[in-house]
């Protein structure tokens, strides 16, 4: 199998998986089918992005983004809803669970998901017309220094203290999930993968009471919890620093040649 049967055989079975999805979302079989159909987007994006200078990715790259930005306001109730239930507040988690009924059929109704689902299906035939032209040539080379270009990016982010932590959460996940998406091509040693897994953790965590404090201060009904929130959040940020620590040096041991190590 060439390199370009691979990527499409990955998006078309990504594509399986978000039709799915989508129809769960649609019976609402589960409460799980917008997270889902958010994974699969983000794999998708993740398999787009090295490539994406060309015309037929970087379309449906920008209408896969374009359904990510609807859905996350969504995705962002849901987990709001679990935190709060889990937290026992459970009026102030109905209310909000109230809501999620308009938000879903907003989602399925959307000519933003409709056009990014006629895209993803000509998105094969556009690859192999791209193909057949001559575009794809060096295909596998332009991922592989894409994705050690990323490296180096998140190498030189980790190796700044006041780099802005949101803005590093970002680059870690990119990093990671380009590695799944090529784990063949990835420049990304294996000691690092571990790492890189723990600091997206912590730094999720962090990001999510980062935002609820936010919430917070805008939604009276949920000022009660900001103190405890913010308690959260400081001591999962601190634990993201050690983890980051760790994936900064296991990066910067593997940058050095065999003699300086």
């Amino acid at each position: 199998m060439s390199f370009v049967d691979a990527v499409i055989a990955q998006v078309l079975e990504l594509e399986v998986r978000l039709q799915h999805a989508c129809a769960r979302l649609a019976s609402r079989t589960d409460g799980e089918a917008l997270h889902d159909l958010r994974i699969n987007l983000r794999k998708l994006r993740s398999l787009l992005r090295p490539i994406r200078r060309l015309d037929a990715p970087r379309e449906l790259d920008a209408a896969a983004a374009d359904v990510g930005r609807l859905t996350t306001p969504v995705r962002d109730l849901e987990v709001m809803i679990i935190e709060l239930r889990r937290q026992g507040f459970t009026d102030q988690a109905e209310r909000r669970a109230r809501l999620l009924e308009s938000r879903y059929s907003a989602i399925e109704g959307s000519a933003t998901l409709v056009r990014f689902l006629s895209i993803l299906d000509a998105w094969p035939g556009h690859m192999r017309e791209a193909e057949r032209a001559g575009e794809l040539s060096r295909l596998r080379q332009r991922v592989k220094a894409r994705l050690q270009r990323q490296l180096e990016g998140l190498r030189e982010a980790l190796a700044q203290p006041e780099f802005d932590r949101h803005a590093l959460r970002l680059l870690v996940k990119r990093m990671r999930y380009a590695h799944e998406a090529y784990p063949r091509l990835s420049p990304l040693p294996a000691p690092a993968v571990a790492s890189l897994k723990a600091v997206q953790s912590a730094l999720g965590d962090w990001h999510d009471h980062f935002q609820w404090c936010l919430r917070a201060e805008q939604e009276a009904d949920l000022l009660v919890l900001k103190d405890r929130w913010e308690v959260a959040g400081a001591a999962e940020l601190a634990a993201a620093e050690v983890e980051l620590s760790i994936l900064a040096e296991t990066l910067a041991l593997d940058g050095q040649s065999p003699q300086d190590r």
